[in-house]
């Protein structure tokens, strides 16, 4: 039995939030939400909104028991990027690119 969430568009680079999205596959709900908490990161926010959101899934669209739940996958793959401009000298300009993620995180009972 497994159940998922997903958050598309996070304004974060996916390179950044899948340094945290590492600390916490493989581990249990309760161990990955107490890693989260801890982690220094604006991507452990957000991933943590994501994983909260599967928990609160499994409790009410599937019955499953919180307690047995681990993080059985995430992923996060770059979306859409915004495309901005940054004057330079001689009248040139240069591409910023601000980059979006979607966090995807599959929940299963052990």
């Amino acid at each position: 039995m497994e159940v998922k969430s997903v958050s598309r568009f996070l304004r974060v680079s996916p390179h950044k939030a899948r340094l945290v999205a590492d600390l916490v596959r493989g581990k249990g709900v309760d161990e990955a939400l107490t890693i989260l908490k801890f982690t220094p990161k604006k991507s452990a926010r957000l991933v943590n909104k994501t994983l909260r959101s599967a928990i609160a899934n499994a409790e009410s669209t599937q019955m499953m028991d919180v307690d047995n739940l681990f993080v059985k996958t995430i992923l996060v793959d770059e979306g859409p990027r915004l495309k901005r401009w940054r004057p330079r000298a001689m009248g040139r300009a240069t591409r910023i690119l601000k980059r979006t993620s979607h966090v995807t995180v599959v929940l299963a009972e052990m």
